[in-house]
């Protein structure tokens, strides 16, 4: 598909790691994917609209941008994420708010933002869970705690909006390869995780895929505590 006819997919965070291999798995399966950042990507075939997730008058802006230029939006993937990790005895405030502004309070007005735009498309949104939204670690009391409720909203959000159309999925990734060489066995890979994505997003149109898991293949034979137990579930 090509011009007007291609679908258009908003995904937050797409200047690196999980969400540009999002954006890359799209684009690749003929979707227009846009990236909602902060830090631009940089990429030829990645269109970006500047986005400070902290606010919420940024937040309307980037997404009526795209629907502006696009004429359509048909899939939003929420996937920016702050991992402020901490144990809760010198946890900083600062730190807490960040994991709650960036995980579960800015989601609000860019859903606000975007279900216009999705509910005549039948479109699909995608909210980027974690193991740690239930399996607790120490250390992990913002990011934990922000993830969980981020399992809450995505119910309520596929409750609300599945009468207009709307289906929402969580998907909650075990330990994920993020980073620059990292090449561990017992994560998986950014572009394994995407391809869950673009399945969710072009599954058939009866079907509504509440919740998945994606869990390693693989397990360390090692003891494991704090972030690490994501990689041994």
């Amino acid at each position: 598909m090509t011009g007007a006819h291609r679908p258009v997919a908003l995904v937050t965070g797409a200047n690196r790691g999980t969400g540009l291999a999002i954006a890359a798995e799209l684009h690749a399966g003929g979707w227009e994917a846009w990236g909602l950042n902060r830090t631009p990507a940089g990429k030829p075939w990645l269109p970006e609209a500047p986005c400070d997730l902290e606010s919420a008058d940024a937040v309307t802006a980037a997404v009526e941008t795209v629907a502006r230029r696009r004429g359509r939006i048909d899939a939003l993937v929420v996937n920016a994420v702050a991992r402020s990790l901490g144990r809760i005895g010198t946890l900083g405030l600062a730190d807490w708010r960040a994991a709650f502004d960036v995980n579960i309070v800015s989601v609000l007005p860019l859903l606000q933002a975007a279900l216009p735009h999705l509910r005549p498309r039948k479109g699909s949104i995608v909210l980027m869970g974690s193991h740690a939204g239930s399996r607790y670690f120490e250390g992990g009391a913002a990011y934990c705690a922000s993830k969980a409720a981020l399992k809450a909203l995505a119910e309520v959000l596929l409750l609300e909006e599945r009468p207009n159309g709307v289906r929402t999925t969580l998907i909650n990734p075990g330990a994920i390869a993020n980073e620059i060489g990292d090449d561990s066995p017992f994560k998986l890979s950014t572009s394994s995780v995407a391809r869950a994505v673009r399945w969710v997003v072009e599954a058939p149109a009866d079907t509504a895929i509440g919740e998945i898991e994606l869990r390693p293949a693989h397990l360390p034979d090692m003891a494991v505590t704090g972030l690490n137990r994501l990689q041994a579930v």
